[in-house]
């Protein structure tokens, strides 16, 4: 197959253009959630497996961190039982639990494994439980309004927040030459289970490596001002600033805080990209352009502009 001129031109701009970031990152831990439209559509699972696997070959360090909510929903309803969120929060029994682990750990991580090594890579699967990675207590959950004198505690059951994560077998895996896809799934003192926010694991666990990105996938182009432009190359200090004035609520909130909070602990930057544009993760790292919002932190080599 002959290729033209001005193809080659192009291709040749873009592999360019990615050298000086291939070089930069080297050898640095990325931390990517994995979810949304990206788990679900045969294109963007394979772009996205891709990508991962390119990382991988060039030099650095993916660490993939799953969600699977709407296949846990899918399999709950199968079986006749319905789904119940409390601010945004699956409210998970014992049943629930054990549906929650049978579709995280089980049929949603092998798809992923199986996916990347298909195309090349040599990944591992992984929740939470495995090696004592994630420890986990039970999230305590409340709610008031103005009428209420104190507030409401509401039990959402078997959902976790994170209490410490231990590395090693990250650790070993990365330095075997293989990708971790971690479920998140926590262990409690007594040997209970917790399903934990897949944005959660990934961000405490960026902080855990000190991995120079944390990237998110959403199905959203990124964080938009109040006129729907996107927004990126943003400080922390911006970032409050748009808290406080209202540009970033609703569901962005938790996702922006958990961002934020990461490149408050020594993640060198953290970004939320548009999961349904194919190659995202490629596009994000690699291009000066970029497809989403970053986020700074403060590591003195970072030299993209902020704005």
């Amino acid at each position: 197959m002959s290729i033209n001129s001005s193809s080659a031109t192009t291709i040749a701009h873009v592999l360019s253009e990615a050298l000086p970031y291939i070089r930069k990152f080297h050898g640095k831990t990325i931390v990517i959630k994995y979810g949304g439209n990206a788990m679900t559509e045969d294109i963007l699972k394979n772009s996205f497996a891709r990508d991962i696997v390119l990382l991988k070959l060039v030099g650095l360090n993916p660490v993939v961190v799953h969600g699977g909510g709407p296949q846990i929903g899918n399999l709950l309803k199968r079986i006749g039982k319905e789904s119940k969120f409390v601010g945004g929060m699956r409210v998970t029994d014992k049943e629930t639990m054990d549906v929650v682990e049978m579709v995280l750990g089980g049929q949603v991580n092998k798809e992923i494994v199986a996916l990347l090594n298909s195309h090349g890579a040599k990944a591992v699967g992984l929740t939470g439980k495995d090696g004592a990675l994630i420890s986990a207590k039970k999230m305590h959950f409340t709610h008031q309004t103005e009428e209420m004198k104190a507030p409401e505690i509401i039990d959402i059951g078997h959902v976790g927040e994170v209490t410490a994560i231990d590395t090693s077998i990250i650790d070993m895996l990365i330095h075997g030459d293989f990708i971790p896809v971690i479920a998140p799934i926590g262990l409690g003192r007594n040997g209970e289970s917790y399903n934990i926010n897949a944005d959660l694991v990934a961000g405490k666990l960026a902080e855990k490596l000190e991995a120079e990105k944390l990237i998110l996938l959403t199905n959203t182009k990124g964080l938009l001002d109040k006129n729907e432009g996107l927004l990126t190359g943003l400080s922390t200090e911006k970032v409050d600033e748009l808290i406080a004035d209202g540009t970033i609520h609703g569901g962005m909130l938790p996702k922006i805080r958990c961002a934020l909070e990461a490149v408050q602990n020594d993640v060198c930057s953290a970004h939320i990209i548009d999961g349904r544009v194919e190659h995202a993760v490629m596009l994000e790292l690699f291009t000066d352009e970029g497809i989403g919002t970053l986020i700074f932190g403060d590591c003195p080599e970072e030299d993209e502009q902020i704005i």
